[in-house]
């Protein structure tokens, strides 16, 4: 049932848009800073052979770099200045999250408020910021082994200075990636970093229209598959948007308390357990697991000798684990579910949500309170996590399978589906808090205006 503030919300009229000055100016901005992080996409490391490099990116197509290249808009596949994106923050953040439910010095951090969120905000960075070292030297060393078997070299002059330079370049473009991430945040509309990574998904998207239109063009494509593809990302954006906004309250009742008119009132509010509590992280983590080993034998080359013990067994592994067979389609799915329970279980606590409720003062009706309501968030939480967990599961693999059966690429998997439609309706929520927010301001300056008339 929605609220009366979703009601309200429902109705407000786009005419105000025109007159909220301030939101609009946070949309420039957010678009400006967006066009920045898009310039920066195309500026490569110093030290790169950018024509070499480009004859060489069909090499690694399949493994984890294509979805790492996903999220960052192209910036890995041409090796910018922000080639690693804001995967480093985003695994540290994850990191720190699961340490801060285990780790009781990190659990205590957590409840200590805003001075708390700050300390696990700056643990964070610092394991961002050593992240993106391990990972930008790992990635100037693949590089200049790069291409060594077709005789081009990616990289101009290999050696200690390029890879001290290709670090502190990752390092410095990750980082500004977060201060800009931080100022859309602050200063324009949405989330910043769930922006850039959006910002980098749909820049791929007119190229794979350009690719699907010359490919019907010519034949290779099908007027039933090209249709069949357009009804099925339709169809799974319309699922996704109702899944994601899916939730079960549970009514929180608290006892009398006495008004300023003496009487007795008993609040009323709701718990909302969202169906899909584990978020985006499920399908990336599983993807990651399953794509490693193909990842590894790609930037290995000729060091794996394929007829040795270790080679030979990477090479039947990756047959079996290929994208679109059906091992790896249910190994993808099984590691889905695993991690939605996993992640679950790391994000909500049942027993802290209890005790907070008792030292409020409110209960679930039917339900004491203390260990019983830890039992029945449990309870309640376990099977709406069966059914997110399948949702997941159907909306990352019929991609897989309709790219198996066709054999053409689709850009825009599950794990992308659910970024983009989950940061639009974000950003459009947060669109319609703000000209929320300016309709009440007027009402309020009628009101004040017929106060003074009076």
């Amino acid at each position: 049932m929605a609220s009366s503030a979703d009601s309200f919300a429902s109705n407000i009229s786009l005419a105000n848009f025109s007159k909220a000055t301030e939101l609009k100016q946070r949309i420039w901005f957010t678009i400006g800073a967006l066009i920045v992080f898009r310039f920066l996409s195309f500026v490569p490391l110093p030290g790169i052979n950018a024509r070499a490099l480009s004859q060489l990116a069909d090499q690694t197509q399949g493994g984890i770099i294509d979805m790492f290249n996903m999220f960052t808009g192209g910036s890995l596949e041409r090796m910018s200045l922000i080639a690693l994106g804001v995967m480093p923050y985003i695994t540290a953040s994850i990191v720190v999250q699961m340490a801060s439910a285990l780790h009781p010095t990190l659990a205590a951090l957590k409840k200590e408020g805003t001075t708390g969120r700050q300390k696990l905000n700056q643990y964070t960075r610092y394991g961002t910021v050593f992240l993106c070292t391990i990972q930008g030297w790992f990635l100037a060393v693949g590089l200049e082994s790069f291409g060594a078997s077709e005789g081009i070299a990616a990289v101009v002059d290999p050696g200690l200075m390029f890879r001290v330079g290709a670090v502190i370049s990752l390092v410095g473009g990750t980082m500004f990636l977060l201060w800009l991430g931080e100022q859309i945040t602050s200063r324009g509309i949405g989330n910043g970093v769930s922006l850039i990574i959006m910002a980098g998904i749909v820049a791929q998207f007119p190229t794979f229209v350009t690719n699907m239109a010359s490919g019907y063009s010519e034949g290779s494509i099908a007027t039933g598959i090209l249709l069949g593809f357009i009804a099925m990302v339709i169809g799974l954006i319309l699922l996704i948007s109702f899944f994601e906004r899916a939730q079960r309250r549970l009514l929180v009742q608290y006892p009398k308390r006495a008004t300023q008119r003496g009487m007795m009132q008993a609040d009323r509010s709701h718990l909302p357990l969202k169906l899909n509590t584990a978020g985006v992280i499920p399908p990336i983590f599983a993807s990651s697991l399953l794509l490693l080993p193909l990842t590894i034998t790609q930037f290995a080359g000729n060091a794996m000798d394929p007829d040795g013990g270790v080679g030979g067994s990477f090479g039947t592994v990756l047959q079996y684990l290929q994208h679109g067979q059906p091992l790896y389609m249910t190994l993808y799915g099984l590691g889905i579910i695993f991690f939605c329970f996993f992640y679950t279980a790391v994000v909500f606590n049942p027993e802290e949500t209890a005790q907070n409720l008792k030292k409020n003062g409110g209960f679930i009706p039917g339900i004491r309170p203390g260990k019983r309501t830890e039992e029945y968030l449990d309870y309640v939480l376990t099977r709406i996590t069966v059914i997110g967990a399948i949702y997941l599961t159907f909306v990352c693999v019929v991609p897989e399978y309709m790219i198996a059966q066709t054999g053409v690429p689709l850009f825009l998997g599950g794990t992308s589906l659910l970024i983009v439609v989950n940061v639009t309706v974000d950003t459009i929520s947060q669109i319609q808090s703000h000209l929320l927010a300016h309709q009440y301001g007027d009402l309020i300056k009628k009101a004040k205006l017929k106060g003074r008339q009076r």
